[in-house]
């Protein structure tokens, strides 16, 4: 029946050629055409779709790999600190073992008692050995970078700044820090003229452990330079930098740890060698403090002197 039907039913050519002999065939071409565009416009946008897909996924596949390389980073760190520290254990004197051989008549031994001797002694000694493996293992294995490198250094904006209400000598500030939420910092910025520095561009530390200083929590450490007396200067970011901007040393490569282990003192450690030179560049034993493809960071007015 459905064969039947088939032959009663005239083709799209049949029609075209009774309504228009002369244009048929170029009307069925143009048909044809355009199908054919229409099919390959659903695979492109099929295939813009599917890279579009593809580079989403790619983009988070590289965020967990960077921190999974982080967090490896830091285990072995940990591991390392306390292989360093961990003390070797003492190597078994042999005087200090007793004697287990039996003397028989005539100042003879038994040699079931010098077997056992034996035995004790080539256990010491495999003892003596392990440890002493142990301990030039423990002698090559690498100290723990103390660098520049390990502090998390970015460019944060100071949207508010008041004093602290129990010490003249300390202020409030609420820093951007190219985080979805501000960071609350303690500093001793102080002064009648501290409001004028809502708005401005500092360099922050992030990655100290957080404290409270006087009942309030502080979050990050504002990087400030001074020279004798109470003149303080911001560090001042190169032009066109933003908030979350990271601060590099060319000499000193290396991902920053994800907090300052308050017991290693690193900061104490290195803030010494954290000044400005003859130009006001902030630098770290002649590195200066660089966001790529900005520039350096400098104290505006103070050179030679240190940085806090």
């Amino acid at each position: 029946m459905a064969n039947s039907d088939n032959i009663f039913k005239p083709s799209l050519a049949e029609v075209l050629r009774k309504l228009d002999p002369d244009d048929s065939e170029q009307i069925m071409d143009y048909f044809k055409t355009q199908v054919l565009l229409m099919r390959e416009k659903a695979l492109l946008q099929a295939s813009v779709r599917e890279e579009k897909k593809l580079l989403v996924e790619n983009a988070k596949l590289k965020d967990d790999i960077a921190g999974l390389k982080v967090q490896l980073q830091e285990k072995h760190r940990r591991r390392t600190a306390k292989a360093l520290y961990a003390p070797a254990p003492p190597a078994p004197s042999p005087a200090s073992a007793p004697s287990t051989a039996a003397p028989l008549v005539g100042g003879a031994t038994s040699p079931l008692a010098t077997t056992t001797e034996r035995e004790g002694t080539s256990r010491r000694r495999r003892g003596e050995r392990r440890g002493r493996t142990k301990s030039d293992s423990l002698s090559l294995v690498a100290e723990p970078r103390v660098d520049v490198s390990r502090f998390d250094l970015r460019i944060g904006r100071i949207l508010s700044i008041r004093r602290h209400p129990l010490a003249e000598a300390l202020s409030i500030q609420e820093v951007d820090v190219g985080e979805p939420a501000p960071r609350t910092v303690v500093s001793k910025l102080k002064g009648e003229d501290i409001e004028e520095l809502r708005g401005s561009l500092a360099v922050l530390l992030c990655n100290v452990k957080p404290c409270k200083l006087k009942g309030v929590m502080s979050q990050a450490r504002v990087l400030c330079c001074s020279a004798s007396g109470d003149h303080v200067e911001l560090l001042a970011p190169p032009p066109g930098s933003t908030p979350g901007d990271r601060i590099t040393f060319h000499n000193y490569p290396g991902e920053p740890d994800r907090e300052l282990a308050a017991k290693e003192k690193v900061w104490e450690g290195l803030q010494p060698d954290l000044r400005t030179d003859a130009r006001g560049v902030a630098n770290y034993k002649g590195a200066g403090f660089e966001v790529k493809g900005k520039g350096l960071c400098r104290a505006p007015t103070l050179t030679d002197c240190a940085i806090r």
